[in-house]
């Protein structure tokens, strides 16, 4: 029994080390402390020899909440900005491409370019402004949503974003005395979407006057800048330099 146990608690060792790869979600983090540790293999060798425990020990549940706004793509929707614990929280922002929030927001400290608007060394179509790649659609790997709350959260596309347009009706609201917009969906499910500005430089601009609200799509013709949602001339998609700091709001894609 003994070196069946070790026997198990070695392959599993083996296996549950190779998920730490993937920084953005640990699997068999049973504590959830953002490691795999002895306890956590400990207690999965418990589970499997034993079915002692009682949640699923593998896959983390979903901490964030999203909504059905009945939309026809299916798509379904966070209720609050990444970063952000409550609705009416702007949560952070972030340059288009990266994942991690800073305090100045300028191509000099821009992750994909060498200083420059026109020294981009990824997702670049257009040789006046970099480093030619091809790439127009975020990776996972720069999927600010994918990456803090984990693989069921995407950055919304541009159609996404459209969708809330053409198949929602909006009205200028204040939730805890945050300016913003409510979105109403075809079957009558609400969201609330801050007003929260943008960050360029070191300064935030426009909060609870506008908002902007990134999507995974670059601007081809210019790549530069990427398309976002602005809120405040509600309700249009349009295009904005990539290394100013924006909003996100993510959409949720179950797993299988």
């Amino acid at each position: 029994m003994k070196k069946i146990a070790f026997s198990l608690f070695a392959v599993l060792t083996m296996a549950l080390v190779s998920f730490t790869a993937e920084a953005q979600y640990v699997r068999g983090d049973v504590d959830q402390d953002g490691t795999v540790t002895v306890g956590d293999v400990a207690s999965l060798i418990d589970y499997l020899l034993n079915g002692t425990w009682n949640d699923d020990p593998v896959t983390p549940p979903e901490e964030h909440e999203w909504v059905d706004l009945g939309l026809p793509s299916g798509t379904l929707w966070a209720t609050c900005n990444i970063g952000a614990n409550a609705p009416e929280e702007y949560g952070d922002y972030f340059a288009w491409g990266e994942t991690k929030p800073k305090s100045f927001y300028s191509f000099s400290t821009y992750k994909w370019s060498s200083g420059n608007y026109n020294t981009l060394t990824k997702y670049c179509n257009n040789s006046e402004y970099g480093e030619v790649d091809g790439k127009t659609k975020l990776e996972l790997e720069d999927d600010a949503a994918y990456v803090n709350w984990g693989p069921s959260w995407r950055i919304p596309t541009t159609n996404q974003l459209a969708e809330l347009c053409t198949n929602c009706t909006h009205a200028d609201t204040t939730m805890n005395n945050v300016k913003g917009v409510l979105v109403t969906g075809p079957n009558g499910n609400t969201m609330f979407m801050p007003l929260a500005g943008c960050r360029e430089d070191s300064l935030l601009h426009g909060d609870n006057l506008m908002g902007y609200y990134w999507s995974d799509e670059l601007i081809s013709t210019t790549s530069y800048a990427a398309f976002y949602f602005n809120l405040s001339s509600w309700r249009y998609w349009f295009g904005y330099r990539r290394a100013n700091g924006f909003t996100v709001r993510a959409v949720y894609m179950p797993q299988d």
